[in-house]
């Protein structure tokens, strides 16, 4: 007959089983050391030494002053252009559509925001009715956002109203041309041959034709489907004004953005933001104290970016190995700069600055740690271990979780696109915009930045990756070197070069001499 042991000899047999598990790796650190290195995933989150340890206790010991002072807060002077695209002459629409265009779109927020201006361009190229542009998932935020989730669709409609029709939806007789239609099998109603950067006779030769057979025409893949040469300049202006004007974001996108602005600009003027769930007014502020300045922070360092990028960040051998498997998994190896060594990559201007290095050029710079800074990220490589020497830097720092209680965030929340949304809105309202690295939302915001004659500070790449490798440098002579090789990057106004975008580089297309 077999006897029960008692309950409480099992409890404590247990409770020493725990305990032991738990002591494992003090009593025995070797074994588990090989593990916690070869481990992607341990140190991605593991907080790295500072590169930069001699420009990093300068830059701590720089002197505080108002913030607010320096010529580096002064706005821009009129550099003598204004937008125009208001100027040209009444446009009418066609008596007849050709028929219904549809675009799919991919990529990010800002590509697609692109492709969407280039698709009213194709449509008024075809005499055709816009679908409202249909949004694929993003295959790296796996966000599912569609475009009434992030554009004021009505607005869009309104606005563009005299330039071409749009549809929110196909008639019923077109019902079946959905995603799902193109995705199982060639169709007579596809077109997926566009180049890249077609031209407007492209579309008339290949596209039209299909409008007329059929009434309808998908185009997929879209993005960067549309030249930036040889347009008329009524179509190129259209595509401005879509860009400028008639793409505002929703209105809850907007009134969170304006909240965070207040929220910034006054920072002892909403002590209780946090104390409820909804969307909390800010009145008579103003009257109480001076509006103060921030700058807005595009920390452009997600694990896309520096896998990518093939560059060292100082993570050590695990780091690398990590980021060599995702480039690997991601890319299947075609990455050309990792053909290149790290050094050749930092002289060439080709690794993105991390949280430490943006930190430390705004503080040569003249930025102190009295400036509020606003982070308009969404994941950044490392977490917070990669982001405390910025947030040392600058202990003002601020960014969506600080500024919004959980339940004012609850409509954007793990929707990448509505936190960039946010992040665009509250960066055209911030006196200063800088982005560590180029890349969509520095190029889009660069452009709409341009467009209004807003400060925007461009970092001079090559410059810091040279300096970044010199490490015995002082810091004023990092200093000078930072503030001479940045004296004409502050947002003063480039003129768009062939081939080049016009939403990065509005005029002249998008703006008129005064």
């Amino acid at each position: 007959m077999m006897v029960k042991k008692p309950q409480c000899c099992q409890n404590r047999r247990g409770t020493m089983a725990g305990v032991f598990v738990v002591l494992l790796p003090l009593l025995f650190p070797t074994l588990f050391t090989p593990l916690s290195h070869a481990s992607p995933l341990f140190s991605e989150w593991k907080a790295p030494k500072p590169r930069h340890i001699s420009l990093l206790r300068s830059a701590l010991q720089r002197e505080s002053s108002n913030g607010e002072q320096s010529d580096l807060w002064s706005p821009l002077e009129d550099q003598g252009w204004r937008p125009c695209f208001e100027s040209v002459n009444a446009p009418s629409l066609p008596e007849k559509s050709q028929g219904y265009i549809q675009v799919f779109l991919d990529g990010g927020l800002n590509q697609q925001r692109m492709g969407i201006c280039d698709a009213v361009a194709v449509a008024k190229i075809l005499n055709a009715t816009l679908v409202i542009p249909y949004l694929e998932v993003n295959p790296v935020w796996q966000d599912s956002s569609s475009f009434m989730d992030i554009f004021d669709v009505d607005h869009f409609i309104d606005v563009l109203k005299d330039d071409i029709s749009i549809v929110k939806e196909l008639p019923d007789e077109f019902y079946w041309s959905t995603r799902e239609y193109y995705a199982t099998a060639i169709r007579d109603t596809r077109v997926k041959t566009a180049p890249i950067h077609a031209s407007a006779n492209w579309y008339l030769e290949n596209v039209l034709p299909v409008l007329q057979s059929y009434g309808i025409a998908a185009i997929s893949p879209f993005s960067h489907r549309l030249s930036f040469d040889n347009l008329p300049r009524d179509i190129q202006q259209l595509r401005c004004k879509v860009n400028f004007k008639a793409l505002a974001f929703v209105p809850h996108i907007r009134e969170l953005g304006d909240a965070l602005v207040s929220r910034l600009r006054y920072p002892h003027g909403d002590s209780e933001k946090h104390s409820t769930d909804f969307l909390q007014e800010i009145t008579g502020v103003g009257d109480k104290q001076r509006a103060g300045k921030f700058v807005v922070l595009h920390l452009r360092f997600d694990k896309d970016m520096a896998a990518h990028s093939a560059c060292d960040f100082g993570g050590g051998k695990a780091e690398k190995l990590a980021l060599a498997k995702y480039r690997q998994a991601i890319w299947q190896g075609r990455v050309l700069n990792s053909q290149f060594t790290d050094e050749e990559l930092r002289n060439q201007g080709r690794c993105p600055l991390t949280p430490e290095e943006i930190g430390l050029l705004l503080a040569a710079l003249g930025f102190d740690n009295n400036t509020r800074l606003y982070l308009a990220s969404h994941k950044v490589y490392g977490g917070e271990a990669r982001i405390s020497t910025l947030r040392e830097l600058f202990p003002l720092m601020e960014e969506k979780k600080s500024l919004a209680s959980s339940g004012e965030r609850a409509h954007i929340k793990g929707k990448a696109s509505l936190l960039a949304a946010l992040d665009y809105y509250v960066s055209m309202h911030s006196d200063i915009f800088i982005s560590a690295s180029p890349g969509n939302m520095h190029n889009a915001l660069v452009g709409h930045r341009t467009f209004e004659n807003l400060k925007t500070i461009r970092p001079n790449m090559a410059l810091l990756g040279q300096l970044f490798l010199n490490k015995n440098i002082s810091w004023s002579a990092f200093q000078q070197a930072v503030v001479e090789g940045h004296q004409n990057r502050h947002g003063q106004l480039r003129l768009r070069k062939p081939k080049k975008s016009i939403y990065t580089y509005p005029a002249p297309d998008c703006m008129c001499h005064a």
